[in-house]
């Protein structure tokens, strides 16, 4: 495989993959199961930051427990991409200031003062032991394109300076038309990376599959599967989908240009449902190195 890409899943700890039996007997544990991981694909999605701040303890026993050259790419906590985030996902100490709020758009400035600075110093330890890949922020389908989240993407950035970050549009507005080119200016001047996205293509909020390049050092691919309950229904509805070989074939050239431009290619796989996602990362890889073809 062409130097800087890395393939893998946007979660080790699943359930249904824990349940799938593609953990052998004897690392089922956390730490055998990231272990064992870790000797199968060389860079992993943590979603689980998203839904409650992250803590320097399993950012330390994270890089302890993965080899030299392993990347960890850490989705951002929830409310610091404009998502509604239950007082309940807050440390208990935080609580009752978010409760004040009630909504995201209202939130105490004080407040996400202090949650940015919590969850920068509990990835501390990954960044000390160069296991960080980039921050994810994965923005909602109201991100739509203006002012405002232009706006709200600069703030980002500069809470951020120093550290990689990649970013995700769920609006499609991004990336149809005459504004993808205005877009791809945005990130490159700010220094983020823009994620592609492969998804099914028959919703009115598909995101369209384009792939810019608008960082010299990173550049990151998620696959969600090609569901078409992809915006209804359960996650197992959601994510159920198993890749065909010509659906993971047409990326091919896409993610080789990427690395033509990158310096690291993260391929990752979000269709989460038993064990699709690892046999999918399992066969991108074949590809990409030609022993698919």
């Amino acid at each position: 495989m062409r130097s800087g890409i890395a393939v893998g899943t946007c979660s080790w700890t699943d359930r249904a993959l824990v349940r799938s039996g593609w953990y052998p007997p004897g690392r089922r544990d956390p730490e055998g199961r990231l272990r064992h991981y870790a000797e199968q694909f060389p860079v992993v999605e943590v979603d689980a930051t998203y839904y409650a701040l992250p803590s320097a303890r399993n950012s330390a026993l994270w890089a302890e427990r993965t080899p030299d050259g392993f990347r960890f790419d850490v989705k951002a906590f929830s409310l610091l991409t404009g998502h509604p985030t239950p007082p309940r996902s807050l440390p208990p100490d935080l609580r009752p200031a978010a409760a004040r709020t009630g909504d995201v758009r209202d939130t105490d400035p004080a407040l996400l003062d202090e949650v940015w600075a919590r969850f920068g110093q509990a990835l501390e330890p990954l960044r000390k032991a160069d296991r960080l890949g980039t921050l994810l922020f994965q923005f909602p389908p109201w991100c739509a394109p203006g002012a405002r989240w232009e706006a709200f993407l600069t703030r980002c950035r500069e809470r951020t300076q120093g550290w990689p970050v990649a970013v995700e549009f769920r609006h499609p507005g991004w990336w149809q038309g005459d504004r993808e080119e205005r877009t791809t200016a945005l990130l490159t001047d700010l220094g983020m990376a823009a994620v592609a996205v492969d998804m099914t293509q028959t919703l009115p909020r598909s995101v369209p599959p384009v792939a810019p390049v608008t960082s010299p050092h990173t550049a990151v691919v998620r696959f969600h599967g090609r569901s078409a309950s992809w915006g209804r229904g359960s996650k197992e509805d959601r994510f159920r989908y198993a890749y065909g070989p010509s659906e993971l074939t047409e990326w091919v050239p896409r993610i080789r240009h990427m690395a033509d431009r990158a310096e690291h290619v993260h391929v990752l796989f979000n269709n989460c449902c038993g064990d699709a996602a690892v046999h999918a990362a399992e066969r991108m890889r074949e590809l990409l190195t030609g022993q698919g073809d």
